[in-house]
Parts: structure tokens; C-alpha cells; sequence
């Protein structure tokens, strides 16, 4: 390897640096000690031999000189190794996807008329036991539950382990909760579950209403004013009617407004029928992670190792001794 060979090896390094990443780059103009070395070492005049004839030279063209070179150009590929490992070496991960959880507030109407026949028990013994179905088929969800009459209350908060919610439906039955949860005022209930969406910052936001009457609170426009304020907050509504009458208009608007949907189920296998179809409708979605920063001092160390046992092979023989 001759003097043009060797700077030409060393742009073909720097040129490949740029393409690595470091978390300390700054470091990298470091590297310009091991290149002096290397370059030093092959523009070099042949080293003289203290012998009695006559201080004879070895031929810098002899394929002798040209490995004695290459083995005193290792320590300066080793420092170049050692330089790179002290810029910190990484990698990137390779991108990733993960599921993009929807916070699913339901938000359950326990006024006296929920007590009403519907099917084998009643209106509300029978959401609950189809919550119960839809909860299983949206693992990795985050729930919570709302009753509300006149008022409402927070009943689990949202949280992915949903034995909370399904441990519920014995302790606010209609015929056991309070006279203050005996009315329906659906305005306040989904206000209510607003509040509580908006305080989660990822993830999709929806409503399931299910109730079985009309609610005074939302005349007046004020069925528009509610939905403009759960669309401002990408909270998407669905409703449940359970009941043999027409699903009230106010209830219709606020699920158009919002994007979702209002049904009336005939029986408790059209009950669940519905929850298949709000599952259908809101899809799971996935989204692309940032790929993570690694070090990558593997492949560095091994090639510091590598040349380094070259190098005290090289000890053996292929050297320059000035005697």
C-alpha cells in the first residue's frame, strides 16, 4: 500500500462516519490521531539497520516493508477503535406498533324505570350482563362506570382491570339506590363523563349512554350546546335506548353531532347485538412508536479484539527492529 492508498482508505472511512450515529460526535475529531499515525507509518523512509555493512536499508518496495506497514498501522487502527467506543456508538430500534387505547366511559341510567321486565330480568340486569360480554371483547381498553339518575356518580373510575365494573351491578340495582338517583337527567350524566375523558390525554374517547326515558335537561337547544362541547373533545356518543317508545330526538342529535349512534333494542339478544355493532365501530386502532436509541458497542468491541489479537500475532514477527 503506497501514500495514495492510504489516504484514499481514510476518506473512505470518514465518508462511512457521518452514516453512524454517537452519542458524543464531538469526539470523532479524535480520529484524526490514529489517521496521522497510519500515514506516518506508510510515508516513512525505510528504517535503518545498525549492521557491519555498511548501514545497509531494507527496500521500501520489498514485500517485507510492506508487511512490517500494515502490522505497525494495527496500534492506530486500535486507537481509531477505542476513539469510536468513546463517542458512544447507537443504533435505533426497529419501529414498533402498539395499540392505541380507547377510554370507554359507560354511563348507565339506575332511575326507577330500568326496573322494568326486559327479557329474563330486568332493563338493567340486562345492560349490565351485556357490559359484561363487551368488556371481554375489548381487552386493553380502559373503562369506567357512571350511574346517574337526577345526579350521577363515578362509580369505577377508567382503569383497564374491569373486575371492578363487572363486580358492580349488585350494589347500584334501581330498587336499592338513593332517592336522588330516581329521576333521568341525561345532560348532566354525559357532562359528567366529560369531565372525567378529558382528563385522559391519549387515547380515543366515547360515550355508551344507556338509559330508557327522555331527559327534561336537554330541551331548549341545549341538546346542540352538550354535543358541540363532547365533539370539541373527540368524544364520540352511543346510545342505548331500552324502552318500546322512540329513541328521544335530543338523544339522536347529540349521537349524530358527535359521530356515533343511537339504537333501540327489542329484546336481550338485540341487546347484545348492539354492543357488537358500538364494538364494530370503533375499531382498534395502531399506531407507529419512535424507534428507541441502543448502544451498540458489540460490534466495535469485537473488531477492537480482532485487531488487537492481529496485532500481538504480529509481535511474533512481521515488526520493525532498528537492529
Amino acid at each position: 500500500m503506497n501514500e495514495t492508498d492510504a489516504v484514499q482508505t481514510t476518506e473512505l472511512v470518514l465518508r462511512l462516519i457521518p452514516a453512524l450515529s454517537f452519542r458524543f460526535p464531538w469526539m470523532l475529531t479524535a480520529l484524526a490521531i490514529p489517521a496521522a499515525l497510519a500515514v506516518w507509518v506508510w510515508r516513512r523512509r525505510g528504517g535503518a539497520v545498525a549492521l557491519p555493512f555498511d548501514h545497509g536499508r531494507l527496500r521500501a518496495g520489498s514485500p517485507a516493508r510492506f508487511f512490517v506497514n500494515l502490522a505497525e498501522t494495527l496500534p492506530a487502527l486500535i486507537l481509531a477503535v477505542v476513539i469510536l467506543m468513546l463517542a458512544g456508538p447507537v443504533r435505533f430500534s426497529e419501529p414498533r406498533t402498539k395499540r392505541v387505547m380507547t377510554n370507554i366511559e359507560l354511563c348507565v341510567d339506575v332511575s326507577g324505570s330500568m326496573m322494568s321486565p326486559f327479557g329474563d330480568g330486568t332493563r338493567y340486569d340486562m345492560s349490565m350482563k351485556a357490559i359484561d360480554k363487551f368488556l371481554d371483547s375489548r381487552r386493553g381498553d380502559a373503562f369506567g362506570l357512571t350511574f346517574f339518575g337526577n345526579n350521577y356518580l363515578h362509580w369505577v373510575p377508567l382503569t383497564s382491570d374491569v373486575s371492578a365494573i363487572k363486580c358492580a351491578p349488585p350494589f347500584m340495582k334501581p330498587e336499592v339506590a338513593p332517592l336522588w338517583m330516581s329521576g333521568t337527567e341525561i345532560g348532566k350524566a354525559l357532562l359528567g363523563c366529560r369531565r372525567t375523558l378529558v382528563e385522559r390525554q391519549e387515547g380515543d374517547r366515547a360515550i355508551i349512554l344507556i338509559s330508557d326515558g327522555a331527559s327534561f335537561d336537554l330541551g331548549g337547544g341545549n341538546d346542540e350546546e352538550v354535543a358541540r362541547l363532547l365533539k370539541r373533545d373527540g368524544i364520540v356518543v352511543y346510545a342505548i335506548h331500552i324502552d318500546e317508545t322512540e329513541i328521544p330526538d335530543p338523544i339522536v342529535t347529540i349521537c349524530s353531532i358527535t359521530g356515533g349512534d343511537a339504537f333501540a333494542p327489542d329484546d336481550p339478544s338485540a341487546l347484545e347485538a348492539i354492543f357488537k355493532r358500538i364494538d364494530q365501530m370503533t375499531p382498534t386502532r395502531l399506531e407507529k412508536t419512535r424507534p428507541e436509541t441502543l448502544d451498540d458497542f458489540i460490534p466495535y468491541g469485537l473488531l477492537g479484539l480482532g485487531l488487537l489479537s492481529v496485532a500481538s500475532l504480529a509481535l511474533f514477527g512481521a515488526r520493525y527492529t532498528p537492529w
